[in-house]
């Protein structure tokens, strides 16, 4: 009976994922069952799974923070949190893609690859076990991949995929010799075995592998030096799949980098400086990268790079400052809001992309407007928008733990950063139209405005937001 009990307990432990598993099987076999003029009611099906999996996750959230099967997975507040940004953002992009796919044959299939897509966020967010790691990166890349190419017959979108292929390809395969040396040294796979069990006196074959470990996970969250795939796939996959590959993934690297870090030997292999020179590189990258930028969808790949850089920041402060994990979740709330408005605004443009588009915008579709200012407002940092609370979040943890050099860089950065958003929103706002502007559906529409208005409200009520945060735990044994 006590078998049976703790059977019990671990299947509940993990119900938003199994109805995410057994979701998407459901709405394959719909796909291939129902006739074309239906395949859009597989967007329905997908947003009822992705919905009750919200109502699950959020019922989590009372319950008591342990490891379950085995100290390879967490049920901490952290991880729930992120289950529901992940969720969340795979709703708002669900409603970007019903108008978008309306008329590919293939439709119905896309929305379970989206849903076993965001499993694998998910996974990663809450592994704490190298194995499942590894699982859930795998997970993840694969129908990121496969989602990037979707548009068969576009080459942009073939080119955008076949290079996020082969820049995986590398760091997943570095990801598994850091594994393999890590589980040499610790004689574990899981992150309290590690702790435990890695050498504290440090030594090369530690250093290379947690460098190598850390280059897989720079791949999963757009950093340097794996980052490279996300302004081609912001550019050319299809517009509804930029906006999740750009955000969702980052949510579970973020969440497992964080893990990974706090269970290293404090001083032996050196994370922190490492981790702070990433940051660095990859926000001083994007940023000089977005400088030169006459297509909206790759500014935004390259933004996307550039805000991962501040995520970063939260990570050097792990261990450190109490505050460092509610930085980080706040942080990936107002960038996953913000980001998904942006190609929202993208999506109902019917994917025009040229920065000429956007000339005289705000005369012909003001609400679409004010939504692409809301958002990039919110990541130059300006109040009360969620920007703002996250840039003061990391800014903070950074000074706090001695890295205020760090965060001097960092804002450097965002003055660099209001120079390219305004080279897109000034042209919106004082030039004239030249042509009508037609967009796409109500359900992008729907997406779009509640993303922007996220970012608004995340904003204005960040104080609930950050004492919640501030009560997640982030286990590792």
């Amino acid at each position: 009976m006590t078998g049976q009990a703790g059977m019990a307990s671990m299947v509940v432990d993990v119900l938003p994922e199994l109805v995410l598993v057994a979701g998407g099987v459901l709405v394959l076999l719909y796909a291939l069952i129902a006739p074309q003029r239906a395949q859009p009611g597989a967007a329905v099906l997908a947003l009822g799974v992705t919905l009750v999996a919200l109502a699950v996750s959020i019922g989590m959230l009372g319950g008591s923070e342990s490891l379950t099967f085995f100290a390879t997975y967490a049920r901490d507040r952290s991880a729930i949190w992120a289950k529901l940004i992940v969720l969340a953002a795979t709703v708002a992009v669900i409603g970007l893609s019903v108008p978008w796919f309306r008329r590919d044959p293939r439709h119905g299939e896309y929305y379970t690859l989206l849903l076993y897509s965001a499993l694998g966020a998910i996974l990663l967010a809450g592994a704490t076990d190298l194995k499942e790691f590894i699982v859930a990166m795998l997970l993840s890349s694969a129908t990121g991949f496969v989602l990037s190419a979707y548009h068969r017959r576009s080459s942009p979108a073939a080119e955008a995929a076949i290079k996020y292929y082969l820049i995986g390809a590398l760091a997943n395969s570095a990801l598994l010799f850091g594994v393999a040396l890590l589980f040499g040294l610790a004689g574990s796979t899981t992150l309290g075995g590690l702790s435990s069990g890695l050498p504290a006196q440090g030594g090369p074959a530690l250093v290379v592998g947690v460098a190598l470990v850390i280059v897989g996970l720079a791949f999963k969250i757009g950093a340097v030096p794996a980052h490279a795939w996300v302004p081609d796939v912001a550019q050319g996959a299809p517009a509804p799949v930029a906006a999740f590959v750009t955000t969702v993934p980052k949510i579970g690297g973020f969440l497992f980098l964080a893990r990974f870090v706090l269970a290293l030997p404090p001083d032996a292999a050196g994370w922190q400086p490492l981790i702070a020179v990433l940051a660095t590189a990859t926000m001083t990258l994007g940023n000089l990268a977005c400088l030169w930028q006459d297509d909206v969808r790759r500014l935004l790949g390259w933004s996307a790079v550039s805000q991962t850089g501040y995520g970063l920041m939260a990570i050097v402060a792990l261990g450190a400052s109490d505050l460092a994990v509610p930085a980080l979740l706040f942080f990936l709330l107002a960038y996953v809001a913000g980001n998904l408005a942006a190609f929202g605004v993208v999506v109902e443009l019917r994917g025009r992309t040229a920065l000429s588009d956007y000339s005289g915008l705000a005369r012909k579709r003001p609400a679409l407007t004010g939504a692409l200012a809301i958002s990039f407002l919110s990541f130059i940092g300006v109040p009360p928008l969620a920007g703002f609370f996250a840039k003061v979040l990391l800014f903070a943890v950074a000074i706090q733990v001695g890295y205020a050099w760090l965060a001097i860089v960092a804002a450097v950065n965002t003055v660099i950063s209001i120079f390219y958003y305004v080279r897109v929103l000034a042209p919106s706002y004082f030039d004239e139209a030249s042509a009508p502007v037609a967009v796409l559906g109500r359900w992008a529409a729907w997406s779009t405005f509640a993303s922007a208005a996220a970012v608004i409200v995340t904003g204005i009520v960040a104080e609930p937001f950050v004492r919640a945060f501030t009560e997640s735990g982030l286990l590792i044994r």
